[in-house]
């Protein structure tokens, strides 16, 4: 390869780097969208907030429910106390939730369509309680100390679901 003629090579000039494009949004549009997200974001985040407010009842009645769980293997006097705990945790869960008019006075039958009726997810576990509500309610408490452990811990995550689960019309 021949060497190339100083002459030409001084005759170069450097190339002119072109300045950055800019990261600042060029028209009004993208202005108007970054107020609408920030909207959304505003709306979604006060929704949130809503809700979860709104189901501070729940998260405690299912602080209370763990309580009574551990009273289960405890003893059969415990037991009772915990079943007995339990139908009066889910009579209060409802009360928090709907008016006191529709609920307060329902017992038996009635209390167990109720629970079906607004279970919501927990459907499952709402047919289950049903006929276990009525029974506990009416029961004595040495008759709920002859129910058994296993018998005990389902009735009460059948309470659970229940609770996490139902429904309330907006």
């Amino acid at each position: 390869m021949a060497a190339a003629p100083s002459g030409l090579l001084k005759d170069l000039a450097d190339v002119s780097m072109p300045a950055p494009p800019s990261w600042a949004p060029q028209t009004a549009g993208w202005a108007v969208l970054g107020v609408l997200l920030l909207v959304a974001a505003l709306w979604a985040g006060w929704r949130a907030w809503r809700r979860y407010r709104a189901n501070r009842y729940r998260r405690e009645a299912l602080a209370e429910l763990s309580s009574l769980e551990a009273g289960v293997d405890a003893g059969s006097d415990q037991r009772a106390r915990a079943l007995v705990g339990a139908a009066v945790l889910l009579k209060r869960t409802a009360l928090a939730a709907w008016p006191r008019e529709d609920v307060a006075a329902l017992s038996g039958d009635g209390w167990g369509r109720f629970l079906d009726t607004h279970a919501g997810t927990a459907s499952a576990a709402a047919r289950a309680l049903a006929p276990l509500v009525d029974d506990i309610e009416y029961r004595g408490a040495g008759t709920l100390s002859a129910v058994s452990a296993s018998d005990a811990r389902a009735f009460l995550g059948a309470c659970r679901q229940w609770i996490a689960g139902h429904r309330v019309p907006a």
